[in-house]
């Protein structure tokens, strides 16, 4: 589904240089559950971000689905983006002012769905995540672990192929983060890839593959046996 090829991202101010990604290579499969750990400030974001063609790299190739998009404009990435990939975040990033169902809805407006077929995928999405009873509530009404399914919701609405998961963990205490494993577990099962950046090692377990990086180097990658 993707290739990096010798990638590397530095960022320049006017008197600091920081090599964030330094000669990347990483392959990732179709259907593939993969986790990134390693130390802060590694790169773990910078690459995820990569990956999402929210960051362009300074040097090295980007495959996506066989095309090297270094020739892309914005709105060809944006479109790319749009049809393939979501996005979860730490901090959730929900919309204070819309209801549950608005701020899943608000993904497909984007995508210029009608409003019939968007009412009936948001439907369809809240009672596959488990918060269809949560529909009219509120963000603030709503606990950590609720927001977060909220948010995977809002990222699966559109059926991207992809999910980029920065820390989805990392504001949950252990109960509700689990829950949330769980269901990027059983997306993944369906035919979702999953690429997701973690410091728990027992939310990477739930990966196929785990791939390590330190000073923006991937360092070690291992595959979980079946």
């Amino acid at each position: 589904m993707l290739k990096l090829h010798n990638l590397s991202r530095i960022y320049q101010t006017e008197d600091v240089e920081t090599l964030a990604l330094n000669d990347v290579n990483i392959e990732i499969a179709e259907g593939e559950f993969v986790a990134i750990m390693g130390p802060s400030g590694c790169g773990k974001s910078t690459l995820l971000n990569t990956i999402g063609m929210l960051d362009s790299p300074s040097s090295g190739h980007y495959w996506f689905n066989g095309e090297d998009i270094a020739t892309y404009t914005e709105a060809k990435l944006a479109a790319i983006r749009k049809i393939n990939i979501g996005f979860i975040f730490q901090n959730f990033n929900l919309i204070d002012e819309l209801t549950v169902e608005e701020n899943i809805e608000l993904a497909l407006l984007y995508h210029n769905v009608p409003a019939a077929e968007r009412k009936q995928r948001v439907a369809n999405v809240m009672d596959k995540i488990g918060i269809g009873h949560r529909a009219k509530h509120m963000p603030s009404q709503l606990s950590g672990g609720q927001q977060q399914r909220v948010a995977v919701a809002r990222a699966v609405v559109g059926d991207q192929k992809m999910i980029l998961a920065d820390e989805p963990t990392g504001n949950l205490d252990s109960a509700h983060g689990q829950e949330v494993m769980e269901i990027l577990q059983s997306l993944n099962a369906e035919g979702t890839t999953i690429v997701m950046v973690t410091h728990s090692p027992a939310h990477a377990d739930f990966a196929k593959r785990t791939i390590r990086l330190f000073d923006g180097r991937v360092v070690t990658e291992n595959v979980r046996a079946a």
